[in-house]
């Protein structure tokens, strides 16, 4: 590997108000006062922006990701306002640039596919070729002005979701792998004109027919194969899912001749955002590892700030931030630049971070750490299942997401439809709750934060109380023993994790929920051909708007609310 990216975007976090962000993306129209950038605010930026260059060059990156294109493009169509609003982000981001060169590290803009406004949705209605001949037009100029930023990552499988606000909000431009193509094969030639990168990520989140690019080998090829271009990077997560545990390699990366990243988040935005021990080092390893058999493996990008809808909001390497993070991100990237063993690059971070040769105690929390998450955030018997709806590979982790759980009878139904040893798994839990008391003690012994541990201990033993409710047979006590503990974890732990509590039952039958399952969920990869591709596809595509009403008892309103919404699988 010669590139190793980690993402800038916490810097622009410093002075965000304290409620829930999707962490995603800059939140411009919280930087702004009355529509303006105010010089202030700018200068605060820079400075959190060069402690965190700082940093990161000293531990190994040599390339950072900064949003966003569009607030770095004028115009000349926009209305007088925004357009000088722009030129105060583009005098801010000359500033961020010239910090990011003196450090050595190279920056990638990143881009929605694709981002408009009123005045740019005329233009772009016209279409994917209308959209790249845009950014044709408009990108050579910002390379002749900025010779230190080096290419453009586009998100093409993912925009902005609800209550996201600004002069910019983006839509899917590309539904199709035919899009795919005209889109690259349009602006990948100005992109070697200008000896640029365009970085593409295979992320979805399933919508339409291009939703399953990630894991789908038809799509891909489809997609890539199309493609000639010395320029063109393909990047994408480690799995066939998004950040989760308990998935394999994604094969995709053995199957392009083309130049690929791989995707690492050091930030666990499933696994509690930093607030808590969460190890990933022996996951990469092997990772890594696996990826030796790859051709074309250039670079890495490990995410320690993005991802996510979360009201937690410790700043990696600024004020406030997660040492959990910080090893986490340390150690990948460690990895990636050596391929060394795990045990070395903790004792590297050790050394790095404190001056000590003394790491035999850290990687032992650290190991408990990737036990407890493993054990008991995660249920094993059903994270280890290899299933698929639609275009999506099931998430191994579905009681928790992001800073919210759901306790309530659907989610019973659903997980006793997959977990067969219901006493094996409260086994599990009951042990990583002692492992977490372990870890406690060892955090004290390095002084490190032991309330993060404690914290830990709450939430986790609350997820375990939980676990009896899906998996033991119902009691009314249990009704009080969750409420009870609810209660007593919010008071002491308020904007922490959300529990939604839910007893109502659903009058499902098990059987017919199983039958249920068993036909919208799929073990292979590959489609059924009238099940999936005609019925689970297209025919509930067309019933899903009518049936809304009749899913609220499984799904949740934040559901629909954070990012894009349930919905969006739907398309």
């Amino acid at each position: 590997m010669n590139v190793f990216l980690i993402d800038a975007i916490g810097p622009f976090f410093v002075h965000v108000p304290h409620h829930r962000h999707n962490w995603s993306k800059v939140p411009f129209q919280w930087l702004e006062v009355d529509g303006t950038l105010p010089r202030a605010r700018a200068d605060e930026i820079v400075d959190a922006f060069a402690r965190f260059c700082a940093t990161a060059a000293s531990i190994g990156f040599n390339a950072i990701s900064v949003d966003d294109v569009a607030h770095l493009i004028i115009d000349e169509r926009y209305p007088v306002a925004l357009q000088t609003k722009l030129a105060a982000y583009r005098n801010l981001y000359e500033r961020l640039f010239r910090i990011a060169a003196e450090r050595g590290l190279a920056v990638y803009l990143t881009s929605d596919l694709m981002y408009s406004n009123a005045t740019l949705a005329a233009v772009f209605d016209e279409g994917v070729g209308a959209v790249a001949d845009y950014l044709s037009r408009h990108l050579p100029a910002l390379f002749a002005e900025w010779p230190m930023v080096r290419g453009i990552i586009f998100r093409f499988g993912e925009c902005d979701g609800a209550h996201v606000g600004g002069d910019f909000q983006s839509r899917l431009l590309l539904r199709t792998p035919r899009q795919a193509v005209r889109f690259l094969r349009r602006l990948l030639p100005m992109f070697e004109q200008a000896e640029r990168d365009l970085v593409f990520r295979t992320w979805s989140v399933g919508a339409y027919p291009i939703g399953d690019l990630m894991w789908n080998r038809r799509t891909f090829h489809r997609v890539f194969d199309a493609i000639t271009s010395p320029r063109l990077v393909i990047s994408m997560k480690y799995g066939e899912s998004d950040f989760f545990r308990y998935l394999p390699l994604n094969k995709l990366f053995f199957a392009t001749s083309h130049r690929t990243w791989i995707e690492f988040q050091a930030r666990r935005e499933y696994e509690g955002f930093g607030e808590y021990p969460s190890f990933v080092g022996r996951d990469y390893h092997r990772y890594l590892l696996d990826l030796r058999r790859a051709r074309n493996v250039e670079g890495c990008t490990i995410w320690c700030q993005t991802g996510g809808w979360s009201i937690f909001r410790r700043l990696t390497f600024l004020a406030n931030s997660s040492i959990w993070n910080e090893i986490n991100t340390c150690v990948t990237v460690r990895l990636c630049r050596t391929g060394c063993s795990v045990e070395q690059a903790v004792a590297d971070f050790v050394r790095w971070k404190w001056g000590s040769d003394e790491a035999k105690r850290l990687m032992e929390l650290l190991d408990l750490s990737d036990e407890v998450v493993k054990e008991l955030l995660y249920i094993p018997e059903f994270a280890s299942r290899k299933l698929f709806f639609r275009r999506l590979r099931v998430p191994p982790l579905l009681s928790v997401f992001w800073d919210q759980v759901l306790v309530n009878h659907s989610m019973r139904k659903i997980l006793r439809c997959f977990v067969s040893d219901g006493e094996r798994a409260l086994r599990e839990a009951r042990d990583a709750l002692g492992k977490i008391r372990r870890m406690e003690e060892l955090a004290a012994e390095l002084s490190l934060p032991v309330e993060d541990l404690r914290f830990q201990y709450d939430t986790f033993e609350l997820l375990a109380l939980a676990r009896e409710y899906y998996l033991r047979p119902f009691t009314p006590s249990m009704v009080d023993r969750l409420q009870g503990a609810k209660q007593a974890y919010k008071a002491r732990h308020r904007d922490r994790y959300s529990f939604h509590l839910d007893f109502e039952r659903v009058r499902v039958k098990g059987v017919f929920l199983r039958a249920v399952l068993r036909l919208l969920l799929r073990r292979q990869r590959g489609y059924r051909m009238v099940v999936d591709r005609v019925l689970v596809i297209h025919v509930l595509s067309r019933i899903y708007p009518a049936a809304r009403r009749l899913h609220r008892a499984w799904i949740p309103s934040f559901a629909h609310e954070r990012a894009m919404g349930i919905d969006t699988i739907f398309k």
